[in-house]
């Protein structure tokens, strides 16, 4: 017997020893719900959002969004990257954090004790309601406010036997069903699978009669649609706050907690709340021609750079976001050294291969996808991996081929690996600004301040992330487009 105990107490000391040694713990699937020191190892947090004209949103080319923005300054703060995921739908949002493929759900969620066994939330980053929303009268602007007002709710007591559409799996309908509850009689709560701005929109076009959301995101949208009425409470105030797994080790949660205290407190947190929830300028947004969730554009020349990324194999978003990048999409704006047009084009390049590229915006193009099929030519044999090589060819686009391939010998030279670019390649084009390393033997192009160009690989392709985020792809997939995540 004793020996049986002494075998069994070895067990579970080996099983709580190999436990304590993971850098996360073990969530309900047995994967594991990383800490907070693995996420920093890893370089990046991953969180869930939603896309719409609030929380995450492409704008004139650009990301956009509140939860966007406070998860930048969030991830900025812990000098990691950020990579977003994007989810509408509340329950698989949920299976993604549960799964462990998200760290963090960063939807806008209503605390409740519901949820609150589901998971862990943070401190508030808002505060609001929940309302009704319904359409004023269809003459409201000719009559009396006294006379307008015999058409609309406003006792919670008048919902009884009506059909309220709100999204599945919301605080919206738990909340109906507590109504219901409490005026002690049927709400006819009806479940859809679309978020509270979709639901919104169909109240304006009198699609359907009812829905409840979330009183910001209602003044938001009423900006919108004007003809919808939203002074109708259907709750007290509530919190709002992001979600992490229930099973996280607390080091994450009280690194977010301590920032959202402090972030709350400045001027930058009341700017950005202003900015997405107080904006006149929102509705110029949204009927905005580049407004992407409504019209479906970049901009106004994406037919024309999904025609020219066939000629180079690219996924077109990723080139509308090295256009976005070069030249904010204006065909006209030129560089202090003479660079021109959407794809910032040295007239002697254009020269080389026979174009005006001040002609027009499709010659532009033309000159700029020229130039970067010669790049490709160029690191084709040198960079196997096609995921690789695109960096290698952003880098050079920016600045210029010699540069990029003396950075290469010098990352070999050095014992670092000539075929990656981060933490490798990107970092020896940096030291090409110290004589130290640009008067080497293997240098041939001699001096460059490569901080410039690194951002640039960077920046390109974290929107190109967001532009997959939101922007569905093309039938024709090219290699380009499985570069995957960074």
């Amino acid at each position: 017997m004793v020996k049986k105990l002494t075998i069994l107490f070895a067990i579970l000391v080996a099983v709580l020893t190999s436990c304590t040694d993971k850098p996360g713990i073990s969530n309900i699937n047995g994967t594991l719900s990383p800490n907070l020191d693995s996420i920093i190892k890893r370089g990046k947090l991953v969180a869930v959002t939603d896309y719409n004209s609030i929380d995450y949103f492409i704008y004139k080319g650009e990301p956009m969004g509140f939860n966007y923005e406070l998860l930048k300054a969030f991830t900025d703060h812990l000098g990691i990257d950020l990579e977003i995921v994007t989810e509408n739908q509340i329950n698989h949002a949920l299976d993604l954090l549960n799964s462990g493929e998200a760290d963090l759900l960063a939807l806008g969620l209503t605390v409740n004790s519901t949820r609150k066994k589901e998971i862990l939330f943070t401190d508030p980053i808002a505060e609001t309601r929940q309302v009704l929303v319904q359409r004023k009268p269809r003459n409201w602007r000719s009559i009396t406010e006294e006379a307008a007002e015999k058409h609309l709710i406003r006792n919670q007591i008048d919902l009884a036997h009506k059909s309220i559409y709100v999204q599945a799996n919301s605080a919206h309908s738990e909340r109906l069903r507590t109504l219901s509850d409490e005026i002690g009689d049927t709400i006819n709560i009806i479940e859809v699978p679309y978020d509270s701005e979709e639901l919104i929109k169909d109240v304006a076009k009198g699609e359907i009669d009812y829905t409840v959301c979330d009183e910001n995101i209602a003044m938001v949208n009423l900006t919108y649609y004007p003809d919808i009425d939203i002074s109708t409470p259907v709750s007290f105030m509530q919190n709002i706050a992001w979600g992490l797994p229930k099973n996280n080790s607390g080091q994450l949660l009280a690194e977010l907690n301590k920032w959202i205290a402090l972030y709350r407190s400045t001027g930058s947190y009341a700017l950005l709340y202003a900015k997405y929830f107080r904006n006149s300028r929102s509705e110029t947004i949204v009927k905005s021609d580049y407004y992407y969730i409504n019209t479906g554009k970049i901009s106004q020349w994406d037919d024309m750079i999904k025609s020219a990324s066939t000629r180079i194999n690219w996924d077109w978003r990723l080139l509308a976001s090295l256009i976005c990048q070069e030249s904010r999409f204006d065909p006209a704006v030129e560089s202090r050294v003479g660079a021109y047009g959407l794809m910032q084009i040295m007239p002697v390049t254009g020269k080389n291969y026979g174009i005006d590229i001040t002609a027009s915006p499709s010659d532009n193009i033309k000159a700029g996808t020229m130039y970067i099929n010669r790049l490709q030519s160029i690191f084709e044999s040198k960079i196997t991996d096609p995921r690789e090589r695109i960096k290698f060819v952003l880098a050079s686009y920016n600045a210029g081929p010699g540069h990029v391939l003396d950075a290469m010998k010098l990352a070999g030279k050095n014992g670092m690996d000539p075929e990656k670019w981060d933490g490798n390649v990107a970092v020896w084009l940096l030291k090409k600004s110290d004589p130290k390393y640009y008067t080497d033997s293997v240098v041939k192009n001699g001096y460059f301040r490569g901080t410039e160009s690194v951002n640039f690989v960077t920046e390109v392709l974290e929107r190109y992330d967001h532009y997959r985020n939101i922007i569905p792809e093309e039938a024709r997939l090219s290699m380009v487009s499985k570069t995957g995540n960074r």
